[in-house]
């Protein structure tokens, strides 16, 4: 991701998932080199996957706009960024909050759930409420 592309991520982040997923993925934008990876079609950002967003060695968050899922880009978002993650000397990678993709992600890469790990045990537990 190069930072003319910054802004244009972050505001389809933010029109498609909303602030909390642009407030997180911003961290991973801000980065040199980023941590965030894009995926485009004809020079329109479909797709986002980031690490080291929220925590160091949390991967996430990942997003597709809804007419482009079930096309594998998905996967390869998430491929591409744990290859990127081992590239930068991570061992394994935590997926932080995936509520109902958990079959998506077991089923692409094998995960499994860390037990005790849901969210209100884990550092999101400390993000601020209002």
């Amino acid at each position: 991701m190069l930072p003319p592309d910054l802004k244009k991520t972050q505001d389809m982040v933010l029109q498609t998932f909303g602030d909390g997923w642009a407030s997180e993925c911003m961290p991973a934008l801000l980065r040199q080199p980023s941590t965030c990876y894009a995926a485009s079609v004809d020079g329109r950002i479909i797709g986002f996957a980031c690490y080291d967003a929220t925590a160091p060695g949390y991967f996430g968050p990942v997003g597709l706009i809804p007419e482009m899922r079930g096309k594998g880009i998905g996967s390869a978002l998430l491929l591409e960024t744990l290859h990127g993650m081992k590239e930068a000397g991570y061992g394994y990678a935590v997926i932080g909050w995936c509520d109902d993709a958990m079959d998506f992600y077991a089923k692409t890469v094998g995960a499994i759930p860390i037990p005790g790990s849901e969210p209100e045990h884990t550092v999101y537990s400390r993000m601020l409420r209002f």
